[in-house]
């Protein structure tokens, strides 16, 4: 009886950690996706940047060959 006692706090206890993993496997594959679509919005803020680099160069040519 005692055996059985054990056997079942040991189940309980494993099925505890198991569905702990589970939760955190949940909270992380969720904070990836969460992260890959921040990655997207870096990169895509990095090109509007890039773009406006660009036109504040093309700007600052066009004063340039004015001024002379």
């Amino acid at each position: 009886m005692q055996e059985q006692n054990v056997l079942d706090k040991l189940s309980d206890r494993v099925n505890q950690v198991v569905q702990r993993y589970n939760d955190i496997r949940g909270e992380v594959e969720h904070l990836r996706n969460e992260n890959g679509g921040k990655q997207a919005e870096i990169e895509r803020l990095r090109e509007e940047i890039a773009m406006k680099d660009l036109e504040i160069e093309e700007i600052v040519s066009k004063i340039e060959s004015i001024l002379g």
